[in-house]
This record gives C-alpha cells, sequence and structure tokens, in this order.
C-alpha cells in the first residue's frame, strides 16, 4: 500500500523529486534492456561474434537470469541497507558491464557483461517501484507506478534509435558504449536523491527520519503498532506466506512467470521474428518504437484504471487483450494494420505486468514492500530467462511463427493467474492499518 505524504505542496515537490529521479533512472534500465534486441538482426546479419539464432537466444537469457539473481536478492538487500543505496549500485553495475558488452571479443566475454547487466536491471525495477511507492500521493499508488514505468519504454523506444542511428556506420560496440553513460548519473542519485522515509521509520532510525520529513516539510509515516518487523533477513519472505497470504503470493508468482516470459520472448525477438515475416530491418525497428510507445500510453490508461477498479482486474483483462495481439502478429497483414496491432499490443502487455507490481506494492507494508515486489518480480525472471531461450530455439528450428503463439499462450495463462487473484481480492477488504496514517514532523 502506498504511504502518502501530508498534503503540502512542499511534499507534493518531494514527491515529483523522487519519481523524476527514479524515471531517469529506469529510463536507463529500459535503454539497457531493449539495446540487445535492438541490434540483434544486424549481430546476426554480420555473424557477429560468430553467434548463431540459438546462442542468441541464450544470450538474451543470460541478462534476464542476471535480473533473476538481482530482483531476488534486491528486496531484501533494500529493506535492510534502504531504498537509495541500492538504486546507486544497480546503475553503476549495469552501466559498467556494458562497457563490458563493448569491449567482449567472444561470445562468453559479452554473456559475462549482459549476465552482470541484467543483475543490475532487475535489482533497479523493483526499488525504484518501492521508493516511488513510499512517496506516492494518497490513492494514486498504481498511476505513479505506471507513470514511471513509462520510462522503462521510453528506453526501449530510444534503444531503437541508438541501433538505426549507430550501428549501420559505427557497428554494434557503438550502442553499447552508450549504454555506458549513466554511470555519469551515479553522482546525481548519490546527491539527490532522498532515502525512504517509510524505510527510515520502518528501522528505527528516527533521527534520520525526521531531519529528511523537516527538511522537505512532510509528514513522518506513523510506525506499525503490530510490531511484526521481521527480525532477520527472512522474516519479510516468511510474512508473505503466513496466515492465507501464501495462495496470493503464489497466484502474484505464476502470473508473474508467464508475463515476464512474455514481455522479454517480445522484447527479445520483435526486430528479428518481423524480419522473419518479410519486414525490412528499418520496418522492424519501427516495430520496437510502436511497441514501446503503446506500454508508453498503456502504463497511463492502466495506472488510472487500476487505481479505480483494482490493478489485478485490470492486469487479468489487459493480459487477454495482450493474447490476443500477439497472436494476430503472426498472420501476415498490411503493413499500415501491422504498425496498429504492435501499438495495441503495447498498450496492453506492458502495463499488464507493470499492475501486477502495483498490485503486490499496494498491499504491502513498508517494512517489507521492497521484499514482495522484489520476489514477484523475481520469480518472473524464471519465465523472463526462459522467454528469449525458447524464441532462439524455435527460431533456430525453423518455426519462428510459432514464437507468437508461444508467447500468446504465455499471456492466457497470466490471465488465469492473476484473475483469479482479483476474485480473491474481491473477498476481502485492502489491508488498513496504523501505517496508511501519517503523524506530525517533528
Amino acid at each position: 500500500m502506498s504511504s502518502s505524504l501530508a498534503p503540502s505542496a512542499r511534499g507534493g515537490r518531494l514527491a515529483l523529486l523522487v519519481v523524476g529521479l527514479c524515471w531517469l533512472a529506469v529510463l536507463f534500465d529500459g535503454l539497457d534492456m531493449f539495446i540487445y534486441g535492438s541490434v540483434l538482426p544486424h549481430m546476426l546479419e554480420s555473424k557477429a561474434l560468430g553467434i548463431t539464432p540459438g546462442q542468441a537466444g541464450d544470450l538474451g537469457s543470460y541478462a534476464t537470469f542476471g535480473m533473476l539473481i538481482g530482483a531476488l536478492t534486491a528486496g531484501t538487500v533494500a529493506d535492510r541497507v534502504g531504498r537509495k543505496k541500492l538504486m546507486v549500485a544497480c546503475v553503476a553495475l549495469f552501466s559498467l558491464a556494458s562497457g563490458i558488452c563493448a569491449l567482449s571479443g567472444s561470445v562468453a566475454v559479452f554473456g559475462l557483461g549482459r549476465t552482470l547487466a541484467g543483475i543490475g536491471l532487475g535489482g533497479l525495477l523493483p526499488t525504484a517501484i518501492s521508493l516511488v511507492s513510499d512517496y506516492a500521493r494518497g490513492g494514486r499508488g498504481a498511476l505513479t507506478i505506471g507513470a514511471l514505468m513509462t520510462a522503462h519504454h521510453a528506453g526501449g523506444i530510444l534503444s531503437a534509435y541508438v541501433a538505426k542511428w549507430l550501428v549501420e556506420p559505427a557497428g554494434w560496440r557503438a550502442a553499447f558504449w552508450v549504454c555506458v553513460v549513466p554511470l555519469l548519473y551515479v553522482p546525481v542519485l548519490i546527491k539527490a536523491m532522498p532515502e525512504s522515509l517509510s524505510f527510515l521509520v520502518a528501522k528505527g532510525r528516527d533521527a534520520e527520519a525526521r531531519e529528511l520529513a523537516a527538511r522537505y516539510e512532510v509528514g513522518l509515516p506513523a510506525r506499525k503498532a503490530t510490531g511484526t518487523a521481521p527480525a532477520d533477513r527472512f522474516g519479510a519472505l516468511l510474512n508473505l506466506f503466513r496466515g492465507g497470504e501464501w495462495i496470493q503470493t503464489l497466484l502474484y508468482w505464476l502470473a508473474s512467470f508467464g508475463g515476464l516470459l512474455l514481455v522479454y520472448g517480445v522484447a527479445t525477438w520483435l526486430p528479428t521474428l518481423m524480419r522473419g515475416e518479410g519486414y525490412n530491418l528499418g520496418s522492424a525497428l519501427t516495430f520496437v518504437v510502436l511497441f514501446n510507445l503503446g506500454g508508453i500510453v498503456g502504463m497511463l490508461i492502466a495506472g488510472r484504471a487500476s487505481d479505480r477498479f483494482g490493478a489485478p482486474r485490470v492486469s487479468a483483462i489487459w493480459f487477454a487483450l495482450t493474447a490476443a495481439g500477439v497472436f494476430l502478429l503472426s498472420v501476415r497483414m498490411p503493413l499500415g494494420v501491422t504498425f496498429l496491432v504492435v501499438f495495441l499490443t503495447g498498450v496492453f502487455l506492458n502495463s499488464a505486468q507493470t499492475m501486477i507490481y502495483a498490485t503486490v506494492s499496494i498491499r504491502s507494508t513498508p517494512d517489507s514492500r521492497a521484499t514482495a515486489v522484489g520476489w514477484t518480480s523475481g520469480m518472473g525472471r524464471f519465465g523472463a530467462v526462459f522467454g528469449p531461450w525458447l524464441g532462439g530455439q524455435l527460431l533456430a528450428a525453423g518455426n519462428g511463427d510459432w514464437g507468437f503463439a508461444a508467447f500468446a499462450l504465455a499471456g492466457v495463462s497470466s490471465m488465469v493467474f492473476i484473475g483469479i487473484a482479483a476474485l480473491r481480492s474481491a473477498r476481502r477488504p485492502e489491508r488498513t492499518g496504523t501505517e496508511q496514517r501519517l503523524i506530525a514532523a517533528g
């Protein structure tokens, strides 16, 4: 659940500051994530590093495997050391790892770079989501998370243009050198990013919390009255399974698995699969732009709708529409119609997965929020690992058309799991507690 700040203009500016800083970090995250898929058609055609379609799928899975590790560890680490420190570390890691990719002389070294980048990428998203949730204004948690995630798709759009402008004249390595630039953003985060007030209060760091609240003239989140803060690093994880929570937790994890299989399978293979359907490279990269433009629009629509109707309900409907759109991409259509289908698929696909995160974040307590979001993301990363690998195997076997059908089935499975979670949520009230109320600063 969101811990809304005091309704002052100063508090509103603080929320905008946090969202703005996180937005730019997630933009760099999206650039680094999508850049591989954007340059992959060129790498396959030029036989860069001697990679084959099967190896290309493996390399895509290395990054998502790293993201799995990052997501699973980030939540627990963030709930112990703080959101800010972990965000700084993640940005530095994926930026430096892109330098390894740019310098690589073999598939093994390139794969190492993508794995390390994935750890940073996987750790950043749940950390940023948790941080903006802590500062989101009351009743706008899903919309705030949706607005944050537009940055991920803006990064995807940027990756397409980086590939389009740099790969032909300068080679694929130049694109990865661009992904090192976010390293310059690390000092900005260190200087300007405030730590989560909810985290400071939950950890008993009252003096730091009061100083931060006084500096920005905002209220302090109230300390939980129940005293259920985890005694060790596994306590927050165990809280996800206590009582009847284990069923909801597993439903969210299963939905996230199918959703991220779909997201990263499509993100990695969309340009290549569309080229296999007979479109030229320029059109294939245009599909990446349209897909991510749809993601931006979808985040804003889904966030607003989720705050009104419930994030799990919206996510289930969005996954159903996504499955239909992905399946249609296997059908040869006029170029204009295909552009429209790709755009609409982007609208529904990307925000469907994000609304799973929004659901988990909104229903979590401040002291375990990063753990809950991180593990939901982490379990989904198994799907993210499988998706690029599956696409590569189908393409290597000459069955590229089946890639769209496989990804559509993943969308159907996520619709089912999040739909069940939505029905269960409708039978019980949202959590409320003293952690949702504010006490005066100072």
